[in-house]
């Protein structure tokens, strides 16, 4: 075996040395996978055990097959931009992510066992069909893309290293002639998303996966619009990929206004565009090897992203199930149809000769708009579809699924221990049941567990309502306590921290509570705009 660096000499020692680790490489990323193994949260898992010990043994008898007499093979070191790059803004968002909702860091043994089977296993790969192996940063995005969006439950990790491989075969084996040279067709993180999700929505089988609690916790910390918005704009400075994203996250802008002008409500209920989704705007399906070559191409190709993210959020949900998909099944697709983009678009400039000012000019512009939709609450912590104020009121104007969202956020809040939210989800619950409106809620029956919840909460309310529901007496309301507003005034963030009454009262009344003004005012608070 020979070691290539065109960047270092070394001598015949380091030379021999260099050989031997680069020989065995793929052993050592083998044995420090079998060495996670001895990690608490490893070894009392005993499936997540036999997976990492599996893959290791499997790793180590693959590499000695590989060294045969006769054979010489080659390791060579590329360090590319667009790998360590997109590496370092994926890390980023991970690491803000994790600092907010704790699983994140408690998994990133998990993280770091998935890098070293997609190292040892491109290599393996690599070298089972040709004597060189470039080495570089190439599987970091890979792994950090995956595990923004998708991660399964510990009992069926093996199906993550079953991901991470799907994707390093389709890279290798999945190619088509691109400007004369072979490329690989989709990009090495989506196309295994996309097919896990597809796997995932046939069987019914989402619950094996943390993929809802991911889609919703990245919205827990704060300016995480903003912090995805700026982490991604090297990579959109270096390889001139800000027409894709400005014109999907415009697109998918444009017509959530539309849909509240029309309907009074916001189509994806607590956003114009859900946190997850922005995040794959930035981050997933911006892979210049495997984006259209012109510029009129990436706008086209970002505004398809952008509509089908909405086409496949109205079908799933239609469907009655899991929306979280929407970002994900609809690249692998985008990235067959680049060709056919180009040839429409080959009128345009080639982005790949594109100078730095235009670059720059294209950046300017998002950033004016970026700025703008903030401005206007498009993107940002405070957007009114995640408060109940708005809900309610939506409800009470009778907009179409307004009642039914408000049930389930009401239902959600009690679930999380506010009385108030339980006596209200089952007060929502026989309106609904009487309406007709909400299949899900036909019974009126059904308020008792609600009603039960929200009196074991200790709120008087919840306990008449439930003795109510047997003598057919008056159902009855009340107004949250303190203990209920820091639950219910989350919104789609966590929980609220600050147990001051006059914060909780100003930022209630901030939100559109009237009675928590009213109460500010008698209790000589001041609330503040």
């Amino acid at each position: 075996m020979s070691w290539n660096n065109p960047l270092t000499g070394t001598s015949p020692a380091g030379c021999y040395a260099a050989v031997v680790l680069a020989t065995y490489l793929p052993s050592a990323f083998a044995l420090s996978l079998g060495f996670l193994a001895l990690l608490p949260g490893v070894r009392n898992n005993p499936s997540v055990l036999v997976t990492f010990l599996g893959a290791a043994v499997v790793f180590v008898l693959w590499n000695t097959l590989l060294l045969r007499p006769g054979r010489k093979l080659n390791l060579e070191i590329a360090l590319r931009k667009q790998h360590y790059i997109q590496a370092c803004a994926q890390g980023t968002v991970l690491l803000y992510w994790g600092w907010y909702w704790p699983p994140v860091y408690a998994s990133l043994h998990l993280v770091l066992a998935q890098l070293l089977f997609a190292y040892a296993f491109d290599m393996l790969l690599c070298w089972s069909r040709r004597d060189t192996y470039v080495l570089g940063f190439a599987p970091f995005p890979i792994i950090f893309s995956i595990n923004l969006f998708l991660w399964f439950k510990p009992d069926w990790f093996y199906l993550q290293f079953a991901i991470v491989a799907l994707g390093i075969v389709a890279r290798e084996f999945i190619r088509w002639n691109k400007d004369g040279r072979s490329a690989h067709i989709f990009n090495p993180s989506s196309f295994p998303l996309a097919v896990a999700a597809a796997v995932l929505l046939a069987t019914g089988k989402t619950d094996l996966t943390w993929g809802p609690e991911i889609a919703t916790t990245q919205f827990f910390p704060p300016h995480i619009y903003l912090v995805l918005f700026l982490v991604g704009l090297p990579g959109q400075f270096l390889f001139g990929v800000t027409l894709m994203t400005m014109s999907a996250v415009l697109t998918t802008y444009a017509f959530g206004l539309i849909y509240y002008a029309t309907s009074g409500i916001y189509f994806f209920y607590d956003s114009y565009i859900p946190i997850a989704v922005f995040l794959g705007m930035h981050l997933l399906f911006t892979d210049p090897s495997t984006s259209p070559q012109t510029e009129a191409g990436r706008v086209i190709f970002g505004v398809l992203y952008g509509l089908s993210t909405v086409a496949l959020y109205q079908v799933l949900g239609m469907a009655g199930m899991p929306t979280f998909y929407d970002k994900l099944l609809q690249v692998p697709i985008l990235n067959l149809s680049i060709k056919a983009i180009d040839r429409l678009c080959a009128w345009s400039r080639d982005v790949r000769v594109l100078n730095r000012r235009r670059h720059l000019a294209f950046m300017s512009v998002w950033v004016i708009a970026f700025a703008v939709m903030s401005a206007m609450q498009g993107v940002g912590d405070a957007h009114p579809g995640q408060w109940l104020p708005f809900w309610r009121q939506a409800c009470d104007d009778g907009r179409p699924y307004a009642c039914p969202y408000l049930a389930d956020l009401q239902f959600d809040y009690c679930s999380d221990g506010s009385g108030w939210a339980c006596n209200e989800a089952g007060l929502q619950h026989i309106a609904l049941a009487n309406s007709g409106e909400d299949l899900r809620r036909t019974d009126p029956a059904g308020a008792a567990d609600p009603f039960r919840y929200g009196c074991d909460l200790g709120f008087r309310a919840a306990c008449r309502n439930l003795s109510t529901l047997t003598d057919s007496g008056e159902l009855v309301g009340a107004s949250p306590s303190l203990k209920d507003y820091a639950i219910v005034l989350k919104g789609s963030k966590r929980e609220v921290r600050d147990r001051n009454p006059a914060s909780l009262y100003t930022l209630a009344c901030n939100q559109g509570w009237p009675d928590a003004c009213e109460l500010a005012i008698l209790s000589g608070l001041t609330v503040r705009p």
